[in-house]
């Protein structure tokens, strides 16, 4: 029995496990391709943004239009990202603990952004809020303006950016399960108290990598904004718009050092993450053991 045990397991072994060869080939073939679509053009972006010096790369980001063009991305993202924290936990909430009628139809609403064209979702508020709408028309006469403004820029960010906060939680959150909640509740704790106590820190490693990638999304966004900005300059431009006006003016120390800020961004983004898995298995781990 045992034999055959061993036999069998060293023909499961000699059926999953590639030759030295085929390895060292498919790690080849990855790094060459990781090397050519995302470390040499990055590598180019910081290049060609320091090409005439860290002076011209401070002068380009000093820059009255650059500047209001990095604060309305922090701005927009700022508003946006704390919204859809709060959008995202009461989705993810509701969701994973909650049976209720519509629960697969709002699932599926909360995937929408990731099939939409960011193009078509920033048509769709001008569609909504444009001059010729009874909307439009409403709000022009209260002057509220909405469209080529940061309030359609925030809005625009925020279609785009919503499932993330919630597509991280929810799998999270139905693989807790209610256990600890109905504990809670049963030991006489309100529905905050739970939620602060139980529910909060039981997610709040996959709330912070969503939190993230929510907001490397909101900077980095260039198709919905576009649509609703309307590209005034020093007003509604944001840095990838920035970005593409500088480039088309042939201004491509100031283009470079815009674009080298935004991948200077991501890459913060990148180690933040990377810190937060890391942390996440650590506590995995420990908490196994005990």
């Amino acid at each position: 029995m045992a034999h055959d045990l061993v036999s069998h397991s060293l023909k499961v072994r000699s059926v999953t496990t590639e030759s030295t060869l085929a390895r060292w080939i498919l790690v080849i073939v990855s790094l060459v391709f990781l090397t050519l679509i995302l470390l040499l053009p990055l590598a180019a972006v910081f290049v060609e943004a320091f090409r005439k010096g860290p002076g011209a790369f401070v002068s380009a980001l000093q820059d009255p239009e650059t500047f209001s063009a990095i604060r309305l991305t922090l701005i927009v993202a700022a508003v946006s990202v704390p919204l859809n924290l709060v959008f995202g936990v009461a989705a993810a909430w509701a969701i994973a603990k909650f049976e209720f009628k519509g629960k697969a139809f709002l699932t599926t609403l909360i995937d929408l952004p990731f099939s939409v064209s960011p193009v078509i979702s920033g048509l769709v508020f001008v569609l909504l809020f444009g001059a010729n709408t009874w909307l439009g028309q409403w709000l022009s006469a209260h002057q509220i303006k909405i469209l080529f403004a940061p309030p359609g820029l925030i809005l625009a960010t925020m279609f785009v950016t919503f499932p993330f906060v919630a597509r991280e939680l929810i799998p999270l959150m139905q693989e807790q399960g209610t256990a600890d909640e109905e504990a809670a509740l049963s030991l006489g704790a309100s529905g905050w108290q739970t939620f602060w106590h139980v529910t909060l820190p039981n997610i709040r490693w996959g709330l912070l990598y969503g939190v993230l990638l929510c907001n490397a999304r909101a900077m980095g966004e260039f198709g919905a904004v576009s649509v609703v900005s309307g590209h005034i300059r020093g007003q509604t431009n944001t840095m990838p718009l920035q970005v593409e006006i500088l480039y088309n003016e042939y201004n491509f120390t100031g283009a470079f050092a815009v674009a080298s800020l935004l991948a200077l961004l991501a890459l913060v983004t990148l180690v933040l993450k990377t810190l937060l898995e890391m942390k996440y298995s650590a506590e995995i781990a420990a908490s196994r053991r005990h």
